[in-house]
């Protein structure tokens, strides 16, 4: 009676094992047990804090000069680690500790910026293109090619310099164009396989009126690559960001403590305190890293070839 009892329960066991899950289930329960997920959402989740509290637990004022790194300032000296400064100051006499947390939450505000609003058009483009086809598709596609032939560092730079004055909003909105294309491209790409699919041809068949059919069935479905593909472009346009604030297309103002701009503006001081480059660069290395592991891993976690 035992043995029957306890083969019983585990047929139940196995039962409930073999039961479907969500792919969103599926998904978190392997990214939960992939280094690389872990490491990435664990890089990702120290910046997104750090760039929140920065501003609170920075040591120093980052845009006050202290007399303490004024009095040894030199053209062909910057003072290193001292007490109260655990990085030692800039060539400007500000604490390089601080400017460096700081930092953090310039740089977020940009990446995110740029990467909602490339995210916004390219979903209406693409969302557009998808829902009519026919002419609209073919226009907005072929729009959306002239774009991506262009180099999107390239493009960005253009942009960037067609303004009169550089700011962060200039950044923002040129690094937010090179994004377009590609979420349009991606969101017409899932919708027009959408399109095709059993559950749509059936809602076409009842009677379904299009806008319904498009907003209930088309672009909740095809909305997964895309949030995949913004969590990628969010590093891209970090660097991006900062590529462009180095080549001194983004904000003038050399106050403001921003990775990009405070790379750009140690290359005049390389030989003399080579580390004024080499922390922003490595924050900027990492963060990046971060982001495309996340997703990377994201990606395959919701590709349904993946699922076991």
């Amino acid at each position: 009676m035992t043995s029957l009892l306890k083969r019983k329960q585990a047929r139940v066991d196995a039962l409930a094992e073999s039961a479907g899950t969500s792919l969103a289930a599926d998904a978190l329960r392997r990214m939960l047990r992939s280094p690389v997920a872990l490491l990435g959402a664990f890089i990702v989740l120290v910046f997104l804090a750090l760039a929140v509290v920065a501003p609170f637990i920075a040591p120093k004022d980052p845009y006050q000069r202290y007399p303490e790194l004024l009095e040894d300032l030199r053209p062909d000296f910057i003072p290193g680690a001292q007490p109260g400064f655990l990085l030692g100051g800039d060539e400007l006499g500000r604490d390089f500790f601080s400017r460096l947390l700081v930092g953090a939450q310039q740089s977020l505000i940009v990446g995110v910026g740029a990467t909602l609003i490339g995210l916004v058009l390219g979903m209406i483009i693409g969302g557009l293109a998808g829902a009519f086809g026919g002419w609209v598709d073919s226009w907005l596609m072929r729009f959306t090619d002239i774009m991506l032939s262009i180099p999107s560092l390239l493009l960005a730079i253009s942009i960037a310099a067609l303004a009169s004055r550089g700011s962060q909003t200039t950044v923002i909105i040129a690094v937010a164009v090179t994004t377009v294309p590609i979420f349009a491209r991606l969101l017409r790409g899932a919708m027009l396989a959408q399109r095709h699919s059993d559950h749509v041809l059936a809602a076409t068949a009842l009677g379904v009126r299009r806008r319904t059919v498009v907003f209930r069935h088309m672009l909740p479905n095809s909305l997964g690559p895309v949030i995949v593909q913004a969590t990628l472009t969010l590093a891209t346009a970090i660097i991006e960001a900062a590529s462009l604030s180095f080549l001194g297309l983004g904000d003038p103002d050399p106050s403001r403590a921003e990775w990009g701009l405070m790379l750009g503006n140690s290359q005049r001081y390389i030989d003399v305190k080579p580390e004024l480059a080499f922390y922003p660069a490595i924050a900027i290395i990492i963060v990046a890293l971060g982001f495309t592991l996340l997703g990377e891993s994201l990606r395959e976690a919701l590709d349904p070839k993946n699922r076991r």
